[in-house]
């Protein structure tokens, strides 16, 4: 077996270029909601739903967002589901674990909004080819899933959004 990235897709993809040009429109409230609820239906299931700290997590963004929850206590729940991603040895869910974290990180880092889209492509491939499949079946998959990832980012956007995040892209 081929040794499996932990991340799939490419910066230079047209459609993570759009992604990335669209995240710079956005608040980081609307972004936060997005991949929190994006990863939530998309990968969540995909942990195999074991370990309560990644739902934890999803939870406590929502919490923050409608302000029952202060940015210090969810930043306890935030660093627990990191905790959760790094423990995970399945490729799979640890992979879709890592998207679910990072997504939820981006209550506190916007350029997050980025990020888990590039975990959550290795967990749809993984998932859907299983580990095994020819390097090229993955990459393909990944770049299926990049482009469900701007569209779902596209319905979510507000337009002119007036308090957009200032992100400096560090890829």
């Amino acid at each position: 077996m081929a040794k499996l990235r932990k991340m799939l897709g490419s910066v230079e993809d047209p459609a993570v270029r759009e992604l990335m040009g669209l995240i710079e429109t956005q608040s980081r409230t609307t972004l936060t909601r997005w991949a929190a609820a994006y990863t939530a239906e998309q990968y969540l299931p995909l942990t195999g739903g074991e370990d309560g700290r990644l739902s934890a997590a999803v939870e406590a963004v929502s919490a923050n967002l409608r302000g029952d929850l202060t940015l210090k206590e969810a930043k306890v729940l935030l660093a627990e589901a990191r905790k959760a991603a790094q423990e995970e040895t399945d490729p799979v869910r640890q992979a879709a674990a890592r998207a679910v974290s990072t997504a939820c990180g981006t209550l506190t880092t916007p350029t997050n909004a980025l990020g888990f889209a590039f975990y959550g492509a290795a967990a749809w491939a993984y998932h859907t080819a299983g580990t095994e499949a020819a390097r090229e079946e993955h990459d393909r998959l990944a770049q299926e899933e990049l482009e469900r990832i701007l569209t779902s980012l596209r319905r979510a956007a507000v337009p002119d959004e007036a308090d957009p995040v200032n992100v400096n892209w560090n890829c």
